[in-house]
């Protein structure tokens, strides 16, 4: 077992020592006493009892006794074994549509906030990872670059509106901007979860081209198509306020699909709050990059390694002063 002390500027106080040393010498040689006799001859066969040997050992034991309490107050420390430990570590961008279709209201409370919702889950759930946020409609801009603080995403997440920038879809645009952040990552596996719920129709980058691009820096894309089947509610303002008019869903799943394909990805529908939910917790177990690592366990406090033995010379010293040492000479 390995000790170490995360206090070693108390051992300063071992210094302290010297001079009581230095106090024992001087009294030891202040105190011996003298008398005149014509010879010594009668007592130089005299045998010397075992006090006479041991009459510095109280001492001895004292200075012990401090040296111990010093080490204790060093704070003495443990850490002897290693474990094995696998970490989940990856690059991750969420491109999100933030088009004004999002507020249909087929989803709970509408489509935007359901996939705000699920995807702020997601993000706390992931701890080792490195993650940011695209939104795109007619264009594109990062929201947030990669990071691992939780705290800045999420505020950030929950920012975002519909009409923050022109409207429309530009599915291509918004996957090149995810595709541009993830690209000089050194992650072993990065990863871009596109959701939408319509068509390309703007923007001067395809589908399919920032697809490649992103298959040329070996980035992984989940694709999402959020919205029922059929019509859905959809909010519109009208002279007597706003009113729910149905409006037909229309995803381009086929493009959707193929870009899944490309990039060894998987594409989705999410037709509910629920499903959609689901669908983020499969994407959580199916994108995991272990990353096998040693952490040393806990360091456990050892002071009671010094401090008891220091209490039991104590209790010894007393003992040995009140019994045997008593009446030393």
């Amino acid at each position: 077992m390995n000790i170490t002390f995360a206090r070693p500027e108390y051992f300063y106080l071992l210094l302290a020592l010297l001079p009581l040393i230095g106090w024992y010498i001087w009294k030891q040689k202040k105190s011996s006493a003298s008398m005149r006799i014509s010879t010594i001859s009668p007592f130089k066969n005299a045998p010397k009892t075992w006090k006479h040997y041991l009459r510095h050992l109280l001492f001895v034991m004292q200075l012990g006794v401090l040296s111990l309490l010093i080490a204790a107050l060093a704070k003495p420390q443990s850490s002897s074994s290693w474990r094995n430990q696998t970490i989940e570590g990856i690059d991750i961008i969420i491109a999100l549509d933030i088009s004004g279709s999002m507020l249909a209201r087929d989803f709970q409370p509408n489509r935007l906030e359901a996939a705000k919702n699920v995807a702020s889950e997601f993000i706390s759930g992931r701890e080792f990872d490195r993650m940011g946020l695209v939104i795109f409609s007619a264009e594109s801009f990062t929201q947030c670059p990669l990071t691992t603080d939780r705290a800045v995403l999420l505020n950030l997440f929950q920012n975002i509106e519909s009409g923050m920038i022109e409207d429309g879809t530009a599915i291509g645009l918004g996957l090149a901007n995810a595709v541009s952040r993830l690209k000089d990552s050194e992650a072993k596996s990065k990863v871009i979860i596109l959701l939408t719920d319509g068509e390309n129709n703007r923007g001067e980058i395809a589908p399919i081209t920032a697809a490649e691009i992103a298959k040329t820096f070996g980035i992984r894309v989940y694709t999402i198509g959020i919205g029922t089947i059929g019509t859905a509610p959809f909010p519109v303002q009208t002279p007597f306020g706003i009113q729910m008019r149905d409006i037909e869903v229309k995803i381009d799943e086929k493009t959707l699909q193929s870009i899944a394909n490309l990039t060894d990805g998987k594409y989705f529908r999410a037709t509910n709050n629920l499903k959609l939910a689901e669908i983020y917790k499969e994407i959580d177990r199916l994108e995991k990059s272990k990353i096998d690592s040693k952490e040393l366990n806990s360091k456990t406090e050892e002071y009671k390694r010094y401090a008891v033995p220091a209490l039991l010379l104590a209790l010894f010293i007393l003992l040995l002063q009140l019994t045997y040492l008593r009446k030393l000479p």
